[in-house]
């Protein structure tokens, strides 16, 4: 029983239709999936992949419009990484994201690899990295009808960075409890403090890595637009997940049991820290209630919230979606 990699991530965003606009048009990303939180459907849940949606490419966001900037800080997602073909790739994302007027830093390299760090809209932090020396668990196909070249086009998720205050809790549960293998560290991009561990999981490489990074000179963030909700790992199937919810009762971390998300299905629960770690199989997929090639043109509804859909609709501010031509 091992986890994969990495499944998705989930994000705020204070406003689905510029969300959708930064994430199709300035990074190419394809809206695999126009759907509603579950757990509140007056507002979006907007899903951004590769061609097919694929576990490992899948960037999510919930929307809450009132939702205040966020507040950086430990016990947090303080980084995302997006995983480009080539450290040639990074060159022209330099120039896009300059031409798009995107806030970003200049080409470095961080845990030994070539990136480009850059925010969005809402302040969120993310990292281009280079997939040209990464083996590994490997990427995604970038969607052919992007306005971003395949051959510079984002093919997946990258580590993901954790930054808490002491990382000896939420390092014993990636080694002991969920099988990460500790493969390295490199220096703080923060004068003064410890240096980042990294951790591996499934077949390593880019697409497997969680990157524990120490602070002490932080408050608690305060969770807002631009802020990352949680982080989701990739389990083969339902077998295994069910699995994964026996383990984590046994050692009594309080955590959510099964949860049909329709796409895939879930396990949530917390790490000592207080970052919200989830389970996620890699079926059905996104093209259970949808052709392939009409991902994200529509608003989808799993089958137990179809019959609320006149009711739904009625509440959601109009996301233009359609494909340009």
């Amino acid at each position: 029983m091992e986890l994969k990699g990495i499944h998705h991530v989930s994000a705020i965003t204070a406003n689905a239709s510029q969300n959708y606009e930064f994430y199709t048009k300035v990074l190419g990303l394809r809206l695999i999936k126009k759907t509603v939180n579950q757990d509140d459907t007056g507002v979006y849940h907007l899903f951004y992949g590769d061609e097919e949606g694929n576990p490992g490419t899948e960037l999510t966001f919930f929307e809450i419009p009132m939702a205040g900037q966020n507040r950086e800080g430990v016990s947090s997602i303080s980084a995302l990484s997006l995983r480009v073909p080539s450290d040639q790739a990074l060159s022209y994302w330099k120039e896009r994201l300059a031409k798009h007027g995107v806030d970003q830093d200049e080409l470095t390299r961080i845990g030994g690899r070539a990136a480009l760090p850059f925010r969005d809209r809402e302040g969120g932090r993310f990292i281009l990295v280079s997939d040209e020396n990464n083996t590994g668990v490997a990427g995604g196909r970038p969607w052919p009808k992007s306005p971003v070249p395949q051959e510079f086009g984002i093919v997946g998720l990258g580590p993901v960075r954790l930054t808490v205050q002491d990382p000896k809790p939420t390092t014993a549960v990636l080694e002991e409890l969920l099988g990460f293998r500790r493969k390295g560290q490199y220096p703080s991009l923060v004068s003064g403090q410890p240096d980042i561990l990294v951790f591996e999981t499934g077949e390593g490489g880019s697409g497997t890595e969680v990157h524990v990074e120490e602070r002490n000179d932080l408050s608690r963030e305060r969770l807002g637009r631009g802020g990352v909700h949680h982080v989701a790992f990739r389990v083969d199937n339902d077998e295994e997940l069910h699995a994964w919810i026996s383990k984590i009762s046994e050692v009594q971390f309080p955590n959510s049991g099964y949860v049909d998300r329709f796409y895939f299905h879930s396990l949530y629960f917390r790490e000592p820290n207080g970052i919200l770690f989830e389970f996620a199989t890699d079926g059905p997929g996104f093209a259970t209630d949808e052709e392939m090639e009409h991902l994200g043109e529509s608003l989808a509804l799993p089958p137990f919230l179809e019959p609320r859909r006149a009711e739904i609709e009625a509440k959601l501010k109009p996301l233009n979606t359609t494909p340009e031509v």
